[in-house]
């Protein structure tokens, strides 16, 4: 995918999983798309590793549940070390 994809793509992730865990983390709009990228390789990584797929590999459902599962993984991670 383009960077451009890419930044759509974990924009919504970011998105999402902010709504899935609500809360004050700061950062705005930008750390939202950063935490949504993140998120994305680190859902893609690990769907990679446990055998559950090729990783994120377009706009398809797979790769849409990998990326938001990535980016709640990292909003966690984030707001553990913040602490």
């Amino acid at each position: 995918m383009g960077i451009i994809s890419w930044i759509i793509f974990g924009l919504i992730a970011g998105i999402l999983a902010k709504w899935i865990m609500p809360g004050k983390d700061g950062g705005g709009f930008f750390m939202t798309i950063v935490l949504g990228i993140v998120g994305a390789l680190v859902g893609g990584w690990l769907s990679k590793v446990l055998g559950l797929g090729d990783g994120i590999s377009g706009f398809n459902m797979h790769s849409f549940i990998a990326a938001v599962i990535g980016a709640i993984v990292v909003l966690f991670i984030f707001r553990m070390v913040r602490k």
